[in-house]
């Protein structure tokens, strides 16, 4: 059984206010989403790469690729005119090279600090229950509004999961998901794990981490910067 990484670079990013896609903005002389391949590239359970891209992209990606010795890169696909469609033409592209049990994790492009053992963790949980969705614990106080302006009311935190990704599934099982979803008229779910809940499917939680930061604003560059400078001390136990 193979595991492939498809990275959803398809997106514009126009909460950044930049004039190039947030996963090409370079930090530290390194585009974003080149620190994202690296990841998958250097795991050693990941098979291979594929890149859903913004239109326009292709060439740049590629040539990263080849500049960066991204040698798992097999794949890039045409994004869609949203998220659930840019995942939809990834996992379905896929079906074309790879066998319906093979393990697909679905990855945002501008989460660059996805570590080996979150890749793993989402392999291993993946394995044992067809499917995996990386999460954190919600460590704040969740209040309820219906304007945004006051409370109506708490939610207990201890019931509540952050999810990050990767997410991952059988590839003929989220092919089959997306299918399904078509037919039912469901097109913007915001996530392949709420994708799954929305069709009444039953997800597996697998460990994230704080530093699994998704790139949406420019504070966001800011947090990756000083993450990327960051030495955890001798002292600190793990």
């Amino acid at each position: 059984m193979k595991n492939i990484a498809l990275l959803i670079a398809g997106g514009s990013g126009n909460r950044m206010h930049q004039d190039i896609p947030k996963q090409f903005l370079t930090v530290n002389e390194r585009p974003v989403i080149v620190y994202t391949l690296e990841a998958f590239q250097n795991h050693p359970e990941i098979d291979a790469i594929a890149v859903v891209c913004i239109a326009g992209w292709e060439q740049i990606l590629w040539a990263y690729a080849k500049q960066f010795n991204i040698t798992k890169l097999k794949y890039v696909i045409p994004g869609g005119d949203s998220g659930q469609a840019s995942i939809r033409n990834g996992v379905f592209d896929l079906e074309n090279y790879f066998s319906p049990d093979d393990l697909v994790l679905i990855h945002d492009a501008i989460r660059p600090m996805v570590s080996a053992e979150i890749i793993s963790d989402n392999i291993r949980v993946a394995q044992k229950y067809g499917n995996a969705i990386t999460v954190i614990p919600c460590a704040e106080a969740m209040m309820q509004t219906e304007d945004g302006v006051i409370s109506v009311g708490s939610y207990p935190r201890d019931r509540l999961k952050r999810t990050q990704t990767p997410q991952a599934f059988r590839l003929c099982e989220i092919c089959d998901l997306h299918r399904r979803a078509l037919e039912k008229g469901i097109t913007n779910s915001v996530a392949s794990c709420t994708l799954m809940i929305e069709m009444g499917e039953q997800v597996y939680f697998s460990t994230g981490s704080e530093k699994n930061i998704k790139l949406t604003t420019v504070e966001d560059i800011d947090i990756f910067k000083a993450l990327l400078a960051a030495k955890r001390s001798d002292w600190l136990k793990d």
